[in-house]
This record gives structure tokens, C-alpha cells and sequence, in this order.
């Protein structure tokens, strides 16, 4: 006579099923593509507007511009919280898998724009918000999914793996973006439709519900708040990179004030109706959980460091350093990408390795050393010269790279272990949320940096090198006087920033070939701008370092034994709005390592 099989237990992986390695192999290939997503755009952004034939330097279309680069993460950040909400109350499972089909059909449809110039660009911009709902519903569950399908000794390794994916699909997305878009501009969405459909089929065929649905009713009110309040403010930041009233970004917008004011304002409304709904849409309950609370702050910390980075890098690259060692501005954005592949590398070095170590050591000492070392690497950044040798540039971004590794695995395993079961897909929601916001503010918060750094030197260095050169006084005044983030966009879209920058005069038509040849070489730009760049760079990476350090002490005060939930004491109950009892009981098996 046989045993009768053992019943499955919700949230525990069965020993010897294959299925986890299934769900891992799924939903890495998941979190890759949304990531790839998010950044493959921001190299090919100069091929995409040739495409559409949209100049989006010139007046009126910098809107164009902003919003191919930030609306992604955008509704990425706004939206994760919800879904994973979702995922907990209908299966996490059924809404990861309706978020690989959005995902992959506006994927097909971002591919067939039909229309040119502006229109041509609101299309794009339009099924890239659709696709970003998609890579919502998939970073939402993936980690949940995960921490259900795997025991406690392999979760940190299977979501470090995950996390891995995703940051690797951002920063793989900045070459990728440089050389499907050499090929065609619609290849960076091409990419993605036949990995879509077939893991969109696969993951309906073969994954199931592991975990407990937890039930309950949709918090409209919550909802409407945060999804409304922190898009106003992530709205604000990009409407606040735009120029206003002669000032050279738009932080004295009444509408960018009002935006900022507003969004605040439902986000304190959100709160306090969390504290009073019975089926709320976060459980703010879970910020009394230590490694929660506290590795989530870390994880804001670092993605607004390592988001600004990235794009200030960039701009490093393609505006000064390349031009510098003979490569034409069009060909920048390749190449750009190509060299920031030791940050890629050591990222993907170390992340698979710390998220097996975290299983064994805990999460407290490497994600705190990931911080600091991550911090270190912007200190070496700040002291390099502006025409940097290569080689100590590449060790420098590569430590950055192991820093960040070290740091995600083991930080997102404690964050997911920490939480109790049949709540781990609003949990992996919020930590998604706070990584999305943090990137997308942080492009906000390095550019401003960035540009108020230029903003008091580079007016009078280009009017003076300009004039030197043979361009009228009042040209070259009028030109230094323009804002600084049309140079600096203008060389990030591989375009001559100074031959762009005169066009509209006239005045290079009036100029003797020399000067003409001296002005758009591949020397003169940079080696004006390279002074004030600096002093914007030495303020960016300080900030940088802080945050760094900011990060490592949250780290740090995070708990590093096991079971924080088991510890937590018992939570109020669910008309009161914090339904936690169920979930914070006795010795759960699933507190974090």
C-alpha cells in the first residue's frame, strides 16, 4: 500500500520540484526584458527621433525627449504597489501572466509606429506607458513568486539571481540600445516580441499558484491617492528639468510648485487613509519589520545613486571624453554604451555570488559593505580629471558595479524574507516602488545638480570661446545664455552641441572654413565645457557618496537573524486598518535569513 502524497503546503516549495527552477527561469527572463526596457531607449533615443523625424532639441519638443526617458519609470513606480496588491488578493501568478501579454503586445505595437514627427513620438511615448504597465504587473509578483517557490536556504540565491536580471537588463539596455538602433530604431522593440510570446506562452502553461491569496477588496481610495500623488511629483521633477521664464531649469514653474504641493499633499492623504480602510492597498504594518523597513530606505538610497550615475556618465562619455579621443558625435551613443560595459560586468560578477553568500552569512554585512564600497567608487569618480585614462575609469565603474551587487541580492532577500507569506506580493510592490521612484527622481535630482553646477561658469566660457572664434558678440552671448540642458542633451543624442546650438543664427555660414572646422571639431565643446562639467561632476558624485553612506547605515541597523516577523509584536487589527495579525504568528518559517 502507497503513502498518500503529501499535501502541498502554501508559500513552502516541495522538496525536489522542479517547478521553482521553472518559476526562476521565468520570471528572470521577466524582470530582464522590463529592465531592458527602461534603458535600451536612453541610448537609442537620437536613432528613434531620426525614425519618427522629430528634432526633439528643438523648441517646444524637449517634452518629447523628457518623456521618452522618464514616463517608463514613471508608471513602473506608480503602478508596482497596485499590482502586487493584486497579485495577492487573485493570485500572483494570474496577474504576472496577463502583464507578459501587455507587456509583449505593446512591444509589437511600439514597433509599427505609422505616424511621423510629433504624432510619430506620442505614439511611442503612449504604448511605452502601456508597456511599463506590462513590466509593472511582472516586477510586481516576480520576487513573490519566487519567495513562495523556494525554501528559506535558496531564497536569497533565487532572488538574488532575480534581481540580478533586472539590474543587468539596465545596464546591458544602455549597449544593446547602441547597436540594435545602428541596425534600425524599431529593433530596440523588435527584441522583445519573440522572447515575449514564447515566455508569455510558457508561463501560462506551466506556472501555478503557489502561494495563499489573501482576498479582500480593492482600496479605490488608496489607490486613486498614490497613484495621483506620486505621479504629480515625479511629473513635477520632469517638468522641473525643463527651462522656464529665463531661468535655466523650471523649479520656479508656478505648475512644477503646484504639482510638488499637490502630489504631497494625496500622498499624506493616502496615509492616513491606509490607517482607517480594513483592506488597505499597503500594509504600513510592515514598516515595523526591521529588514523591511530599513532595507527598503537602503534600496531608495542606492537606486537614486546608481540612476543619476548612470546618466551622468553618459553624458561624461558622449560630450567630452569620446570626442576627445577622436570618435564623431553620432557614433558616441555605441560607443558609450560599449565602454560602460566593466560596470555591467562587475554587477553581474558579483550579484549571483553575494545572493549564495546571503543564504549563508545573512544579509546585514554584505549589503553594508556593498554601500560603502559603492560609495568609495564615487569618491574615486570625483577625483578623476575630466580626459580620464581609461583603465582607472573601467576599475572605478566596475567596483561600482560589484557594489551594486553586493548590495541588491542580499538586501532584496531580506527585504522578501522578512514579510509574512500571503502578503509578499504587495511587499515586493513596495520594494519595486521604492527602486522605481528612486531612478526616476534620481535623473531629476542628478541633472538639476548637474546643471546648477554649469549653470554659474559655462554662459561665459562659451560666449568668450565663441567670440574668440570669429562669432558675432551678441550670437555669442545670446547662445551662452541659452540653458545649459540643451548642450547637454544635445551631446547625449550624439549631435555637434555647438554646431546645434549655432544653427538657428545662422552665424557658422558666416564664418571662414577654419573657424567653421574648429568650432564643430571634435575638440572644442569639450575642451570648453570640461571646467565647469567638473565642478557639476565633484557636487554630483558628493551627493552620490552620501547617499552611499546613508544607505550602509540603513543597512546596518536592519536585523540580522532570523525571523524579524516571528519577533514583530502583535499588530493592530484589521478594522483598524493593519490586518498583520493573521500573518505575524507564532515561528514563521518564512522570516528572513
Amino acid at each position: 500500500m502507497t503513502d498518500p502524497p503529501k499535501a502541498h503546503v502554501p508559500g513552502r516549495a516541495v522538496a525536489g520540484d522542479r517547478y521553482k527552477w521553472t518559476a526562476l527561469t521565468n520570471t528572470t527572463a521577466a524582470v530582464f526584458m522590463s529592465a531592458l526596457d527602461g534603458s535600451i531607449v536612453l541610448i537609442a533615443l537620437p536613432a528613434i527621433f531620426r525614425g519618427v523625424h522629430l528634432d526633439p532639441l528643438a523648441p517646444g519638443n524637449i517634452g518629447y525627449l523628457l518623456w521618452m526617458i522618464m514616463g517608463y519609470r514613471l508608471v513602473q513606480a506608480v503602478l508596482v504597489v497596485t499590482v502586487g496588491r493584486l497579485g495577492d488578493m487573485y493570485g500572483r501568478v494570474r496577474i504576472y501572466n496577463s502583464g507578459f501579454a501587455v507587456f509583449t503586445g505593446a512591444s509589437i505595437l511600439l514597433s509599427f509606429d505609422p505616424f511621423d514627427g510629433g504624432h510619430g513620438a506620442m505614439w511611442l511615448i503612449g504604448w511605452r506607458l502601456v508597456q511599463a504597465v506590462g513590466g509593472s504587473m511582472l516586477t510586481a509578483n516576480s520576487a513573490a513568486i519566487l519567495t513562495d517557490a523556494f525554501p528559506k536556504e535558496q531564497r536569497g540565491f533565487a532572488l538574488g539571481i532575480n534581481q540580478v536580471a533586472g539590474l543587468g537588463g539596465m545596464f546591458i539596455g544602455l549597449v544593446a540600445g547602441g547597436l540594435l538602433s545602428a541596425w534600425d530604431w524599431r529593433a530596440v522593440f523588435w527584441v522583445n516580441v519573440p522572447v515575449g510570446v514564447f515566455f508569455t506562452l510558457w508561463a501560462y502553461r506551466t506556472l501555478r499558484e503557489t502561494g495563499r491569496r489573501g482576498g479582500g477588496r480593492i482600496d479605490w481610495w488608496g489607490n486613486i491617492t498614490f497613484a495621483v500623488g506620486l505621479s504629480a511629483v515625479l511629473i513635477a521633477v520632469t517638468f522641473g528639468l525643463q527651462s522656464y521664464g529665463g531661468h535655466t531649469m523650471g523649479w520656479t514653474n508656478p505648475l512644477v510648485d503646484g504639482l510638488i504641493a499637490g502630489g504631497l499633499a494625496l500622498l499624506a492623504a493616502f496615509v492616513a487613509i491606509e490607517n482607517r480602510v480594513s483592506a488597505p492597498m499597503i500594509q504600513l504594518g510592515l514598516f515595523r519589520l526591521r529588514a523591511f523597513t530599513f532595507g527598503n530606505l537602503a534600496g531608495l538610497a542606492i537606486s537614486i545613486g546608481r540612476g543619476g550615475m548612470q546618466f551622468v556618465l553618459i553624458i561624461w562619455l558622449q560630450g567630452i571624453w569620446l570626442p576627445l579621443h577622436g570618435y564623431d558625435y553620432s557614433a558616441t551613443p555605441l560607443w558609450a554604451g560599449i565602454f560602460m560595459l566593466p560596470l555591467t560586468a562587475g554587477f553581474l560578477a558579483a550579484g549571483p555570488v553575494s545572493g549564495y553568500l546571503s543564504d549563508r552569512l545573512g544579509s546585514r554585512g554584505l549589503a553594508t559593505g556593498g554601500a560603502l564600497l559603492f560609495g568609495a567608487s564615487f569618491l574615486g569618480l570625483m577625483l578623476l580629471p575630466i580626459n580620464f585614462s581609461y583603465w582607472v575609469f573601467a576599475v572605478l565603474i566596475a567596483l561600482n558595479g560589484i557594489a551594486s551587487g553586493m548590495f541588491a541580492s542580499p538586501n532584496s532577500s531580506s527585504i522578501m524574507g522578512s514579510v509574512p507569506a500571503h502578503l509578499r506580493g504587495v511587499a515586493s510592490g513596495m520594494r519595486a516602488t521604492f527602486q522605481n521612484s528612486g531612478t526616476a527622481v534620481s535623473i531629476g535630482v542628478f541633472f538639476s545638480l548637474m546643471i546648477a553646477g554649469l549653470a554659474g561658469s559655462l554662459p561665459h566660457t562659451l560666449a568668450v570661446g565663441l567670440q574668440r572664434q570669429g562669432v558675432p558678440a551678441d550670437v555669442a552671448t545670446q547662445v551662452g545664455s541659452l540653458p545649459p540642458v540643451a548642450s547637454l542633451f544635445a551631446a547625449q543624442l550624439g549631435v555637434n552641441p555647438i554646431q546645434h546650438l549655432l544653427q538657428p543664427s545662422g552665424a557658422l555660414t558666416q564664418l571662414t572654413v577654419a573657424q567653421q572646422q574648429a568650432l564643430t571639431g571634435r575638440e572644442f565643446f569639450p575642451s570648453l565645457i570640461s571646467g565647469p562639467f567638473h565642478s557639476g561632476l565633484v557636487v554630483v558624485f558628493a551627493f552620490g557618496a552620501a547617499l552611499a553612506l546613508l544607505a550602509a547605515i540603513a543597512s546596518l541597523l536592519r536585523s540580522n537573524g532570523a525571523g524579524p516577523a516571528a519577533r514583530t509584536p502583535g499588530p493592530r487589527t484589521a478594522a483598524t486598518g493593519d490586518a498583520l495579525a493573521p500573518a505575524i504568528d507564532g515561528r514563521n518559517a518564512d522570516a528572513a535569513g
